[in-house]
């Protein structure tokens, strides 16, 4: 084993296979040494307990860490910093089946759940984690003896209770996403027969209107900003300024960039499949600005076994998540001098560390690209409270602002960066 005289032990067969899996992943030689260190001590370590190939479990593993910090070692590896040589270990065969936890009535309850949102529902996995997330809190909290599941004796005083609880915790946006879980936890109970009735109704609705306030937008200059500030001769340069260019010209989510993939794209014909919410497929034409970001992206990028479109820059190399659009977009506004003064469409301000700075835009039903825009975030209120402001005078407000201004969508803000 390269960088280290002592042998690796019952793992010394397997050592030239990590090497080359470390090798096509993107990780660097210098940190391929490091990784191939811990698999000799690891190794080492079996041959000393007389661990057999294939009886290696994660119990044993962070046994192995507990004994290399207690004789003192100097560099002693996380269960999470070995999580790429755990995953090759398992498919070598080294690492054994682990047997799957007991699982309790709420969990395989949750677990029926999950599968309904999947399979009847459509959603994408981020969305059944928060779903999921909310029903397992919500079934826990009224387990008892004589109700392992949690279901008996449901009314509406018990939905709203709960969700009074939920809502004091979150904002406004957040509270309205409560009620759309709890709803459909709802229903899935009814549908199962859990329920005798369907209490998705009982659930009040939370008190707050959109679109009450003139929109704040984004001077063309600050979207200029923005994109002088992507290097695109470097590859991190070349895929931020793709992904800004795609949140900009055509609205696309976060999700729908992260799902972006290499057959998605048509050349020939200048349209893009963008797959979004509730499996729907829409073709978008593809802008020359937006084309000519993307294949300086693809240039740079290179051959890839995977057929995403953007993958991140740190090994393990892998298509991005959803979430990366939104830190990609905080990166960048931190790097420029308008992250103090401008705001995006979404009423987001430009500074460092900012969660989300695309716009919120959707996409019509005919396939053309329009812009909805969010009013800035209200305070925090309980459902119970009132919200401040009637619908009639947030309707007069607006009306007033009609009346004052034409409304109209910025041209510049179509362009933005996010």
């Amino acid at each position: 084993m390269s960088g280290t005289r002592r042998r690796p032990g019952r793992l010394g067969p397997f050592v030239g296979g990590y090497r080359v899996w470390l090798l096509e992943a993107g990780y660097t030689p210098e940190t391929v040494r490091l990784m191939l260190k811990d698999l000799g001590r690891l190794g080492r370590w079996m041959d000393a307990e007389g661990i057999e190939i294939g009886a290696v479990t994660v119990a044993s593993i962070e046994s192995c860490l507990v004994e290399w910090r207690a004789a003192g070692a100097r560099r002693v590896p996380t269960l999470r910093a070995l999580r790429s040589m755990l995953s090759y270990l398992r498919e070598v065969g080294v690492m054994g089946a682990e047997e799957p936890p007991a699982l309790s009535p709420v969990e395989g309850l949750v677990g029926e759940y999950r599968e309904w949102l999947v399979a009847d529902r459509g959603l994408a996995a981020m969305t059944v984690l928060r779903y999921e997330t909310l029903a397992r809190r919500f079934l826990t909290a009224r387990v008892t003896q004589t109700d392992a599941l949690g279901v008996t004796d449901l009314d509406g005083a018990v939905v709203s209770r709960f969700l009074l609880g939920e809502c004091e915790r979150v904002c406004l946006g957040s509270a309205k996403g409560k009620v759309a879980e709890l709803r459909c936890l709802l229903r899935f109970l009814h549908v199962r027969g859990f329920t005798p009735r369907s209490l998705a109704e009982s659930v009040p609705g939370v008190a707050g209107w959109r679109e009450t306030t003139i929109p704040p937008t984004m001077p063309q200059s600050h979207i200029e900003a923005l994109l002088a500030s992507c290097d695109c001769l470097t590859l991190d340069g070349a895929r931020d300024r793709a992904i800004l260019m795609l949140l900009a010209r055509l609205g696309l989510r976060s999700i729908e960039i992260a799902r972006l993939q290499l057959h998605d794209l048509d050349w020939r014909a200048g349209e893009v499949l963008v797959r979004g919410k509730a499996r729907r497929d829409d073709r978008l034409p593809l802008p020359d600005d937006v084309g000519e970001a993307l294949a300086g992206y693809l240039a740079l990028r290179g051959h890839h076994d995977s057929r995403s479109v953007f993958l991140t820059l740190r090994a393990p190399t892998r298509p991005i998540r959803a979430d990366l659009v939104g830190d990609v977009c905080s990166a960048i506004a931190a790097r420029r001098v308008c992250r103090t003064s401008g705001r995006t469409g979404s009423g987001t301000r430009l500074r460092p560390g900012c969660p989300r700075l695309e716009r919120r835009w959707r996409r019509s039903a005919r396939c053309c690209v329009t812009a909805i825009w969010r009013p800035p975030r209200s305070t925090r209120r309980s459902i119970s409270a009132g919200c401040g402001r009637s619908r009639v005078r947030g309707q007069e407000q607006r009306d007033d602002h009609a009346r004052a201004a034409p409304r109209r969508l910025p041209a510049a803000a179509s362009d933005a960066r996010a």
